[in-house]
C-alpha cells in the first residue's frame, strides 16, 4: 500500500472494522479503566477547502466494553449512558484550524441527550489505496472531557477518601475511513 498525504474532497466513511473508539478514566484514585465502543458509523466529507470539511458520527451505547461484563452492564443502565433512553452519542465535527497534517477539531458531541461542544487534537495518518482497490484514510483524536457536565454523575465514595469514578474522560480514537466511490 502507497502511502501519501492527499486527503482528496468527497465523501468518505467511517470503517467500523478498522476503527477504535476508546476512553479512559481514573479508578478508586489509583488506577485507569479502559473500554471501548464497538459499533460506530460515520461520514467525512472533505471539501476543496479542507477548513470547510465536516465530521458526523454516530456510537451505539450499548456496544461499550471495558472487559468485565457487569462493569458493562452497570454502564449501560440509568447511572450512566442509560441505552435504553440514549441508545446514541453523536458527534457533528465542524471546524478545523490548523495546518499539515495536525489539527484541532471543534464540534458538538452529545451524550444522554446534553450537547456540548468539544475540541479534538487530531493527528492525520495520511491515504493509501489497499489491495482490493480502496482508498484508506486514517486518524488519531484525542480530547479529555467531564463526565458530569454530560449528566453521567453517579459515583461512590471511597472509605480513604475520594470517590470511585473520576471526572475527567479522554477520548482516544483511532479511525480508519474509506473514500466512497463517485
Amino acid at each position: 500500500m502507497a502511502l501519501t498525504t492527499e486527503l482528496t474532497a468527497g465523501t468518505w466513511n467511517i470503517d467500523n472494522s478498522h476503527s477504535e473508539i476508546g476512553f479512559s478514566v481514573r479508578h478508586a484514585g489509583i488506577s485507569k479503566v479502559r473500554g471501548r465502543f464497538s459499533d460506530v458509523e460515520g461520514t467525512l466529507a472533505v471539501a476543496e477547502n479542507i477548513k470547510d470539511s465536516k465530521l458526523d458520527a454516530v456510537v451505539q451505547t450499548a456496544s461499550v466494553d471495558t472487559r468485565d461484563a457487569n462493569r458493562d452492564a452497570h454502564l449501560k443502565n440509568e447511572d450512566f449512558f442509560n441505552v435504553e433512553e440514549y441508545p446514541t452519542m453523536t458527534f457533528a465535527g465542524k471546524d478545523l484550524i490548523g495546518e499539515g497534517n495536525e489539527f484541532k477539531l471543534h464540534g458538538d458531541l452529545t451524550i444522554r441527550g446534553t450537547t456540548l461542544p468539544v475540541e479534538f487534537d487530531v493527528e492525520f495518518q495520511g491515504t493509501a489505496v489497499d489491495p482490493f482497490g480502496l482508498t484508506r484514510a486514517g486518524f488519531e483524536a484525542t480530547t479529555v472531557i467531564s463526565r458530569k457536565e454530560f449528566g453521567l454523575t453517579w459515583n461512590a465514595a471511597l472509605e480513604a477518601g475520594g470517590v470511585l469514578v473520576g471526572d475527567k474522560i479522554t477520548i482516544i480514537l483511532d479511525l480508519s475511513f474509506v473514500k466512497a466511490e463517485a
